[in-house]
């Protein structure tokens, strides 16, 4: 795969006009960007349909998890929306996950489009092993908790997980090379690691076996943003 489509550049803003800028400036080197909560609850759909019309690609980062029909509803309505691919929590479990699931193939069957790729939020990078026991009471070691978690994805269903690039290796080994993953908690040598806890460099991240890396503030905020993603897409080049 080609260094800018592997890279999704978050749009970490809270205002529509700011996300369009960014997508302006980057769309010739970027393939996909990510819309989060933040800026689909101040934006809404139009910035979806926005970034549609200027022929870019979406994640819609909202992470569902609720009861299996709230959550197949709403998969009903990012599908409507056409994005390319969209994320539930793996823990809400198998039935959330299925469900939401059959529905994506039920909408692109009766209309004849792509369904969005949909994929599992394993264990959030802001979560270390410490918060995983002592606050979560999950006792289970992280490799093993983000194992079950990626099965239980893979087995309702869905197209891939969300997961930390340190355990992008154990992921792809276990479930194989069809099974997208997604990484975020990618930080270059070069730039601050801030509020992610487990963290790989974009090459590492890419060797381990990481389809698609999630980068923001590592671009967005360098003094030379444009810079800062050549190197970067320089980086994962020839891996």
């Amino acid at each position: 795969m080609e260094p800018a489509k592997r890279i999704i550049l978050a749009l970490d803003v809270s205002a529509h006009d700011d996300a369009i800028a960014l997508v302006r400036r980057f769309r010739g080197q970027v393939d996909m960007f990510k819309i989060g909560s933040e800026l689909f609850t101040a934006a809404g759909p139009r910035v979806v349909k926005e970034i549609h019309l200027m022929g870019k690609k979406v994640f819609l980062d909202l992470k569902f998890h609720d009861i299996p029909n709230t959550v197949s509803r709403a998969a009903l309505a990012v599908a409507k929306l056409g994005v390319f691919m969209f994320n539930v929590h793996t823990m809400g479990g198998g039935e959330m996950m299925a469900q939401a699931a059959q529905t994506l193939r039920d909408y692109a069957l009766e209309h004849n489009v792509d369904r969005p790729k949909l994929i599992g939020v394993t264990i959030l990078t802001s979560i270390d092993q410490g918060v995983l026991r002592d606050e979560l009471g999950v006792s289970l070691r992280m490799s093993s908790q983000v194992k079950h978690l990626a099965g239980l994805a893979q087995k309702a269903g869905l197209d891939g997980v969300v997961a930390s690039p340190e355990d992008a290796e154990m992921i792809r080994s276990r479930f194989g090379r069809g099974f997208l993953i997604v990484t975020p908690g990618i930080r270059p040598s070069w730039a601050p690691v801030q509020d992610q806890k487990r963290v790989l460099t974009p090459r590492k991240a890419v060797q381990m076996g990481a389809d698609y890396l999630v980068i923001g503030r590592a671009v967005t905020s360098a003094p030379d943003p444009t810079e800062a993603l050549k190197r970067i897409e320089d980086e994962i080049a020839d891996v």
